[in-house]
């Protein structure tokens, strides 16, 4: 081998273990490990679902709510669940009068976990719009593996649908709607409608002129047009 190719050769391996070095170093520096929290955090952006609107009660969405509408909600339960009167128990129980039952019990003795017998009581409108919203979070260790109904709407829809399905409950009241504003409002109309220079003409003589303004008092100009020019 000559000069000339053991020179060549000695520049490439100079090469390759320059870049090696180069790739080692800034492994060292770079290190790729995961972060803990994927993502950038932009400042002013909350998290979804933090600080967001409070969840609207249920009962002030069942006066609208249609059960044509429910009916197709429910096509997410058909799976697990029959409606009719006298219908099977599947996976889930049959859900006719399911509205106004004690929780946990009943349904030709379906096989309910100790965690939904132990919430009590009867179904509601406003147990049953919890229980579609998080089954899980509604009774902590249930066997519901249904992940929760999230729109309200859809909810209060599918509420009207199972209660015309053998329960037929009244619908609760609607809650009252605070003011906007509370008594700001009204107080602030008040005050105007009370104010005695609500007239135009007591309000053009209720300020006062700044110190070497001109007089604008409309007596004070005819007399001054009266008066010859000296």
């Amino acid at each position: 081998m000559d000069l000339k190719t053991n020179t060549i050769a000695g520049w490439v391996l100079g090469a390759c273990g320059a870049a090696l070095g180069l790739a080692i170093a800034g492994g060292m520096i770079f290190h790729g490990e995961r972060p803990e929290k994927m993502g950038y955090a932009i400042e002013g952006v909350e998290e979804a679902g933090a600080g967001g609107a409070p969840e609207v009660a249920i009962a002030s969405l069942l006066p609208t709510a249609d059960a044509a509408k429910g009916a197709e909600v429910f096509k997410k339960c058909a799976a697990c669940h029959t409606i009719n009167q006298g219908g099977a128990n599947g996976i889930g129980p049959n859900l006719y009068h399911t509205l106004g039952e004690p929780i946990g019990q009943g349904k030709g003795g379906f096989a309910f976990t100790d965690a939904l017998k132990a919430v009590g009581g009867n179904w509601d409108f406003e147990k049953m719009d919890a229980w579609l919203r998080s089954p899980r979070k509604f009774a902590p260790g249930t066997k519901m593996t249904f992940a929760g109904l999230a729109n309200a709407e859809d909810r209060a829809n599918l509420l009207v649908y199972l209660n015309a399905q053998g329960s037929n409950m009244p619908l609760p009241a609607a809650p009252a709607a605070a003011a906007a504003g509370g008594d700001a409002a009204p107080e602030a109309v008040q005050n105007v409608t009370d104010d005695v220079r609500g007239e135009t003409g007591a309000v053009a003589n209720t300020g006062t002129p700044a110190s070497g303004a001109p007089s604008v008092d409309p007596q004070a100009a005819i007399e001054g047009e009266k008066s010859p020019v000296k």
